[in-house]
């Protein structure tokens, strides 16, 4: 029986199905470069954001994050397209933190939560 983070990640797998080809044959895909400017998303990438957000959610940390991801699944109407609109904010949060050399923000990516939540 899987537990924790192997449940997890399973849960993440089932949630999407067009990337079951490539997990079954990750040494041929783990070479290939994607683009995302031309809406090539890196399947491990986006898995591996769906399992940091789980984290983040299971903690609470940062804190509020947990209350701000209920209000998103509700105003979308699903907890896998909040998903995805959070792993956006993270995905930001991450790149300014890597551009600026500094530590991540906690407080943007809770703002970007609640713009999102805002204008679904």
């Amino acid at each position: 029986m899987l537990q924790g983070v192997e449940a997890l990640a399973l849960e993440v797998i089932l949630l999407h199905p067009e990337y079951h080809k490539v997990l079954g044959d990750p040494e041929r895909y783990l070479v290939q470069e994607y683009f995302p400017e031309m809406g090539e998303s890196n399947p491990f990438l986006h898995m591996a954001m769906h399992l940091s957000l789980e984290e983040q959610l299971s903690i609470d940390q940062p804190q509020g994050i947990a209350a701000q991801f209920d209000r998103l699944s509700k105003t979308l109407g699903s907890r896998h397209d909040a998903s995805h609109a959070a792993i956006e904010c993270l995905a930001e949060m991450l790149w300014r933190a890597q551009r600026d050399g500094t530590a991540p923000d906690g407080e943007a990516y809770l703002r970007c939560l609640r713009a999102k939540h805002a204008k679904p």
